[in-house]
């Protein structure tokens, strides 16, 4: 199995429960050794948690699928979280250190970032990332490394991201539920940034957009820096059930429309191309236009694409986007979906592969954009944590396993520091 750090990413979505087991190789990309997807089996609603016990399920079999699958076992996963509940500001903060002469170092940033967690925020609300943006020393702006600089005011401007507590709780109970404990949480959309985009995009200006299954999420970077993120309540879902009642057809036959004849311009298709669909108890096929089912789709689409762009457009970088947009996450298979992107937005387009990180093992299955959060995940959990220890352990090793107790106890410890107050989890 060899030495390297295993890590497990954990994608909890609408559609989806994915577990995805990597560890990186000697060169430094990700070896895929595990994957287990399942359905959410209607336990996720728009990216948050609405039924546990349905949700704890498809964990429990997505964790043992990869397990098996990577000969693994899984005690630590790193979880996204996303939903509409999801909302970004912007913040500045400020210290002044006791001696101007020493070297600025590592701790009096870290000291500004723990600042930012004490902000006031909406009741119910709890800080989930807070993301450096630049600093200014001693009024000299625009620094984006002061770590070795003089300077008595240290300011720094902050993209902070905040998320309901309870849909946080949820996902936390989950977890643990299955016996399993949260190594960190993360917004779904920097997972997915990291899994699809390179250096170069982020430096020039690029807006990420993940078409989900409950939800669309948008990242936007400039200069290598985060600059906006929000979370749109539509993904493919609202799409199959648009198909579901403009042709009067059930819910899965609306997905298989969906996924096998749709398209995202109606305009590319024949009038006289159908599909028939068998008919229910006996009754006669019914036909479908496909020009039809793809007028019903772009219009929703469209819908989508003009809140990414109005989102574009609140972020003040339409003009600074010069790797324009990639799309990725299961939406963006949808076949046109790029030309219609860059009809609505007027910016370049293109699908995020979430291969370019990875090695040998499972590529084929994982490439699609469907798992770039999955992927992610994983790739954060390494960038982390670091490369210092096993988080899961080859079950032919003989090493103790963890009591049930322990795991509670580490569980309860951990997330008690998140959430900063005991208050909070006094009914938990």
């Amino acid at each position: 199995m060899g030495s390297g750090k295993i890590v497990v990413g954990l994608d909890i979505g609408t559609t989806k429960v994915c577990a995805i087991v990597g560890r990186r190789n000697e060169f430094g990309k990700i070896d895929i050794i595990g994957m287990g997807k399942v359905p959410s089996m209607g336990g996720v609603t728009r990216g948050v948690v609405s039924n546990i016990d349905k949700t704890v399920n498809a964990i429990n079999e997505a964790i043992n699928i990869a397990a098996e699958q990577s000969n693994v076992e899984i005690n630590k996963v790193h979880v996204g979280i996303a939903g509409a509940h999801i909302n970004s500001l912007q913040h500045r903060g400020m210290i002044i250190r006791n001696d101007g002469e020493q070297e600025i170092a590592q701790d009096d940033l870290n000291r500004l970032e723990q600042d930012m967690y004490k902000l006031s925020v909406q009741p119910g609300d709890k800080i989930i990332h807070v993301l450096p943006q630049d600093y200014t020393v001693d009024d000299e702006p625009g620094i984006m490394d002061p770590i070795g600089m003089a300077g008595v005011k240290l300011e720094g401007n902050f993209h902070i991201i905040t998320g309901q507590i309870s849909a946080a709780k949820n996902i936390y109970k989950c977890v643990e539920k299955t016996g399993i404990r949260v190594a960190d949480l993360t917004l779904e959309p920097l997972a997915s940034a990291q899994s699809v985009l390179s250096d170069e995009e982020m430096e020039a200006g690029v807006a990420l957009v993940d078409i989900g299954g409950g939800t669309t999420d948008v990242a936007i970077f400039h200069d290598s820096i985060i600059r906006h993120t929000s979370i749109i309540p539509y993904g493919g879902n609202i799409i199959t059930e648009d198909i579901k009642e403009g042709c009067v057809v059930m819910k899965n036959q609306a997905e298989l429309l969906k996924t096998k004849f749709g398209s995202a311009l109606s305009d590319q298709l024949e009038d006289n191309e159908i599909v028939a669909i068998p008919g229910l108890r006996g009754r006669e096929p019914k036909e479908i236009s496909v020009k039809n089912l793809s007028r019903i789709i772009q219009a929703r689409v469209e819908e989508i694409l003009d809140l990414v762009y109005y989102e574009i457009k609140a972020s003040g970088m339409e003009k600074k986007l010069v790797g324009g947009i990639v799309l990725t996450g299961g939406g963006a298979q949808l076949k046109n979906i790029v030309q219609l992107t860059e009809y609505v937005t007027g910016l370049d387009a293109r699908v995020g592969y979430p291969n370019e990180h990875l090695a040998k093992g499972m590529v084929e299955e994982v490439k699609s954009p469907l798992f770039a959060t999955s992927v992610g995940l994983v790739l954060r959990g390494l960038l982390e944590d670091g490369e210092t220890d096993n988080t899961e352990r080859v079950m032919e090793t003989a090493l103790p396993t963890d009591s049930k107790e322990e795991k509670k106890e580490h569980f309860f410890s951990r997330f008690k520091e998140w959430l900063k107050d005991e208050s909070d989890i006094k009914d938990f």
